[in-house]
């Protein structure tokens, strides 16, 4: 008896100190995880410690009726009744050209957000990923379905790497250092987020929304120096602006908003590339101020992640396919490509949900399926060059694009 006692005395001792030291972490930690990425002037989208939307927060998901803790504690036991994915998702990856032609311009979507964009002798990789986990501690967190639809080793030598924001599946630091190691590109992306690279040996040039950067000047010359490119092979005639989305950073949790969240218009001889990166639609006001840089006649856009509850059409922080297509239609875009969908697994839709509501969209907004078709992981796409599509607004009766599901 006195033996059970001792047992249950110091049963109760151990759960005392793991109750306090529970409670030391959960006070501790998330000051220590926290980082100071930027500091600068306030600003309209910058309060002197944290970045933030000026056209409204951000708020973290959760089910109506249902608290944010219910939420996540659900989301990760597996018991929020998500349509089930495919284990993996066969991909044949293509094996790109060097560099595209003088006027010519072809991308080959990798998967999620990243895509090889080749424009008048330039290679570009946006939100480059080839880690299996999009996690700090894999494996735990998001796992591929599909691999990267070019092998690292297939790559062409990368030019400019545009890197939206520092979300784990956006900014792969474990790739972001094999590329800088192997072809030393340019690193453009938005504040804050060149600190986390410096860190990691990575060196990056980092602007505001608004500000730009020539390929000039990101090669160590003058800004405005005429460049002669006879053979445009990896020719540095380009300009990159930096442009506003809706959307939130963080690695840890406690830096949110630390660093800044971007879009991006590439001007090129070939034309001109907007990169949406990762964008909720917000007011939309942004597709605008990219529309300004001149025709767009790539445009990369997110149809994915966008629901965290049965019959979500979009979320703050994603815009799903029907927002996808006004996100098209505002910029008057000759071509788009949807991107951020069918590789890691984020939130509640079904793993071709995406396109399939794509579909009905453009259709429901009479666009040509081909201006704004899904590709496979892997494949290619000559752009064309074919008149935009005319700028201006469309409802759409949103029942019939619930009815896919």
């Amino acid at each position: 008896m006195g033996r059970l006692v001792s047992i249950i005395r110091g049963a109760g001792v151990a759960l005392l100190f793991l109750v306090i030291a529970l409670c030391l972490i959960l006070t501790i930690l998330p000051p220590f995880l926290d980082r100071v990425y930027y500091d600068g002037p306030v600003s309209r989208h910058y309060d002197g410690a944290r970045f933030f939307n000026p056209d409204g927060a951000i708020e973290p998901p959760a089910p109506p009726g249902t608290s944010r803790q219910t939420f996540i504690a659900r989301w990760l036991l597996g018991a929020d009744d998500r349509p089930p994915w495919p284990e993996a998702i066969a991909v044949k990856p293509s094996r790109p050209a060097p560099f595209a032609a003088p006027r010519g311009m072809s991308a080959t979507w990798v998967g999620h957000a990243t895509v090889l964009v080749q424009a008048a002798g330039l290679n570009i990789l946006t939100d480059p990923i080839w880690s299996d986990y999009a996690s700090p501690f894999p494996p735990l967190g998001p796992k591929r379905v599909a691999q990267p639809g070019i092998r690292f080793d297939d790559l062409p030598k990368i030019d400019l790497v545009l890197l939206s924001h520092n979300h784990y599946d956006h900014m792969d630091l474990p790739t972001l250092k094999r590329l800088w190691a192997r072809d030393r590109p340019k690193i453009v992306t938005s504040l804050g987020n060149d600190t986390i690279l410096k860190a990691n040996g990575i060196p990056a040039t980092a602007l505001d929304w608004g500000q730009s950067v020539s390929g000039a000047a990101l090669n160590g010359l003058a800004p405005q120096a005429v460049i002669q490119c006879g053979s445009y092979e990896h020719c540095p005639d380009y300009q990159v602006h930096v442009t506003r989305n809706h959307h939130w950073s963080s690695r840890w949790g406690t830096d949110r908003n630390r660093a800044l969240w971007s879009s991006f218009v590439i001007e090129t001889r070939a034309g001109n590339i907007f990169f949406a990166g990762d964008t909720g639609a917000g007011d939309m006001g942004w597709t605008g101020q990219a529309r300004r840089f001149g025709p767009i006649r790539l445009a990369l856009i997110p149809i994915g992640a966008f629901r965290f509850w049965k019959g979500q059409m979009q979320s703050d922080a994603h815009i799903g396919p029907v927002q996808a297509v006004e996100v098209f239609r505002r910029l008057g875009a000759s071509t788009a490509i949807p991107i951020h969908w069918g590789t890691f697994r984020l939130s509640y839709e079904g793993w071709n949900t995406p396109p399939r509501m794509l579909e009905l969209a453009l259709r429901c907004a009479g666009i040509e399926r081909k201006r704004f078709a899904p590709l496979r992981i892997g494949q290619s796409l000559p752009v064309p060059v074919v008149s935009p599509v005319p700028v201006g607004r469309k409802q759409c009766d949103e029942r019939a694009i619930r009815a896919l599901e």
